[in-house]
């Protein structure tokens, strides 16, 4: 699992949203993006990282920031997370992980002495131009959305 570091070009992708869009990363170019991973809609560390984010929507446009949300749930899931946590940012389905290997966040995994591949939970803000230009992997779950807020006032 090779790891994106800021500085490193953002992989381009194309992802299936709640709605079953077609989403792509070079949809927001002229916009801080925030590509959040998580590991499954609906449980408790991703719904209260969710609300976080939900909470914070406004703050984070005035920064001019665009949340995505990526799991390996398939795309039937996402609107009942939507509707369920009236989520206000787009939600994405990388059922067969590619986008979150290419951002290096797919790997080994351990819980309860069980070892599994899966998703890190690692967001990363990628800049106006397509770069990494921070790695959020240090937070809890019900403080992502600040940590984030805290790194772009500066």
């Amino acid at each position: 699992m090779k790891r994106l570091n800021a500085g490193d070009k953002a992989p381009q992708f194309s992802l299936q949203d709640e709605n079953d869009n077609t989403v792509n990363l070079a949809d927001f170019a002229g916009k801080k993006v925030l590509v959040y991973f998580y590991p499954k809609a609906m449980t408790p560390g991703c719904t209260i990282q969710a609300q976080g984010l939900r909470d914070s929507k406004s703050d984070l446009e005035a920064l001019n920031v665009v949340v995505l949300g990526i799991s390996p749930d398939a795309q039937k899931r996402l609107p009942k997370f939507v509707e369920k946590e009236n989520l206000n940012f787009t939600l994405l389905s990388d059922g067969d992980h590619a986008v979150a290997d290419a951002f290096g966040v797919w790997g080994p995994k351990k819980f309860m002495g069980r070892e599994y591949d899966g998703i890190h939970r690692i967001s990363f803000l990628i800049d106006e131009n397509g770069v990494v230009e921070h790695v959020f992997d240090k937070f809890k779950t019900k403080d992502h959305h600040q940590v984030v807020l805290d790194h772009l006032k500066g």
